[in-house]
């Protein structure tokens, strides 16, 4: 096993990266080169997982490599987000994506859901999250929803959310001005 980033080159301890694995037998993708050739690279098989190696050698799985937010050319997983969120006493269920701006190639957004009976706003969820996460990771775009569209196993279609955050971050900026949007601060 080996922790690589997006160049396919090694990274070290406490680094995120995509996790790549060594089998004897690989399976290949049924009749599709192209799928193959893009996820099997020296013999080494990218796992579309990311991860890295803790201090004590243990692999550490934070993500999908798919789900990945690069904001700015930082790389920032979904789930440290989403983690600090579902540490917040409100929220029952959350979910971060990446949706497209204009300056930064891409922004934060999440939504999420509250337990029954509690009570949030965006800007309190906001302001936990800018206590708990570095400037760059938090979310600029928040909605709390009644519900997250979820697959018939309980999981949440992020792919559903996306452009109703996108949506959302769009209207956001809109109201900002296109001056702020422009400076990369919106």
């Amino acid at each position: 096993m080996q922790i690589r980033d997006e160049a396919g080159g090694l990274v070290g301890p406490g680094v995120v990266g995509e996790v790549w694995g060594k089998a004897a037998n690989p399976r290949r993708y049924w009749r599709d080169d192209a799928a193959t050739t893009a996820s099997f690279v020296g013999g080494w098989t990218k796992t579309g997982d990311l991860g890295y190696v803790d201090p004590d050698g243990d692999l550490i799985l934070c993500g999908r490599s798919k789900e990945l937010i690069i904001r700015g050319g930082y790389n920032i997983t979904p789930l440290e987000i989403e983690t600090v969120l579902y540490q917040h006493p409100a929220v029952k269920d959350a979910a971060v994506v990446g949706v497209h701006h204009p300056v930064l190639g891409e922004d934060v957004a999440a939504a999420v859901t509250l337990q029954t009976g509690a009570q949030a706003t965006p800007d309190a969820l906001q302001a936990w999250c800018k206590q708990h996460l570095a400037d760059n990771k938090q979310p600029r775009t928040l909605l709390i929803l009644e519900e997250l569209p979820v697959n018939p196993n309980g999981k949440i279609l992020k792919r559903e959310l996306k452009p109703l955050l996108q949506a959302a971050a769009d209207e956001r900026r809109a109201k900002a001005g296109l001056d702020t949007a422009a400076r990369g601060l919106g």
